[in-house]
């Protein structure tokens, strides 16, 4: 063997124990930089007054004794507006599985306030292929009411004032007095009830009572996120734009808890099976559709529809379909009150 070739050998030799210690090196965890927050989060220490209760949110106005025939709506309606413009505008949410949410096999928009939107553009143009009728608005908690006012300056909606940016909202939204003075709601189409998401590990949060110190994720204008505020000896409220913010932020360990409605709840779980629901409901949600205050007329079409879907089983079928199981409570359609 010659000197050259020994040399070789031992070059080689000196860079393979060379990557072998460095590979024996003791390995951290700890991540280098710091697990980045979801754009637009917050610490919230107080939330807006609520107003006072003194109204029955859940009463709407009484539908017509009989629907118009889809596309022959009555002349100078809303409805006859909107099947005049070819597309029924619908705030939605694209981010809350079970509820409202994108599925990424399809692509397609889908969930229980969905469906709720289809119905509404079935009464309105009669097709099945209804989703060629609706345009999909994704809003956030925060814009459920500001969508249905006037458009921003600047926007093409704003070229066209009397068109609004989207004729109805459905998005896990409550009826509240409060919101009453800047919006229309129909009657309650589902009634869902807060309670508080941890890891399957967590064996201290058991219920609202054990959240007081504690960090807990809630969404931007919600209900959910006053009564978490309002908590004597509260807890570290973080409000962020979206519910989905939240999973990613209780999956990296920036909070210790999420709490909003058993129904947003039930889809989080459904994506991630190492969470689980706890604790005895502490509210009582009653989600309505929400329309423009001076479109009295189509809120008045809507629940007739509500009421059809009621009486004909079509909401039966839908909730068993998104939520009776992941829910794991069966629950009749609610009952309509009107105030006229």
């Amino acid at each position: 063997m010659t000197r050259r070739r020994v040399l070789t050998i031992a070059v080689v030799a000196g860079l393979l124990t060379s990557c072998t210690a460095s590979s024996s090196a003791p390995f951290s965890s700890t991540p280098s930089v710091e697990v980045p927050e979801p754009v637009g989060a917050r610490l919230v220490t107080s939330a807006s007054a609520s107003a006072e209760e003194d109204c029955d949110p859940t009463r709407s106005f009484r539908p017509p004794p009989v629907l118009p025939e889809p596309g022959q709506m009555p002349v100078g309606s809303t409805m006859e507006r909107i099947v005049e413009d070819g597309f029924l505008r619908a705030g939605v949410d694209q981010t809350t599985n079970l509820m409202g949410y994108r599925d990424p096999a399809t692509n397609r928009i889908d969930g229980f306030d969905i469906e709720m939107v289809r119905e509404v553009a079935r009464a309105l143009f009669g097709t099945e292929d209804v989703d060629n009728h609706i345009k999909w608005v994704a809003i956030t908690s925060g814009q459920r009411t500001d969508v249905l006012g006037n458009p921003e300056e600047g926007t093409e909606e704003a070229k066209q004032p009397q068109q609004p940016q989207v004729d109805i909202v459905v998005r896990t939204m409550t009826a509240t007095c409060e919101r009453w003075e800047t919006v229309l709601f129909s009657t309650t189409y589902l009634e869902a009830r807060q309670r508080i998401l941890v890891p399957q590990d967590n064996e201290d949060i058991t219920g609202k009572d054990d959240l007081a110190g504690r960090r807990v994720c809630s969404a931007t204008a919600s209900t959910s996120l006053s009564r978490l505020v309002e908590l004597e000896n509260g807890p570290r409220v973080t409000a962020v734009p979206h519910w989905s913010d939240c999973l990613v932020m209780l999956q990296q360990q920036q909070v210790d808890a999420v709490s909003t409605d058993d129904t947003i709840l039930a889809g989080m779980v459904a994506q991630d099976p190492n969470l689980k629901v706890v604790g005895e409901p502490f509210s009582s949600e009653r989600y309505a559709m929400a329309f423009r205050q001076e479109e009295e007329d189509f809120v008045r079409f809507a629940n007739g529809v509500l009421e059809r879907m009621r009486a004909d089983g079509t909401w039966q079928r839908l909730y068993d379909a998104w939520l009776a199981g992941p829910l794991g409570r069966a629950s009749p359609p609610p009952e309509p009150r009107y105030q006229d």
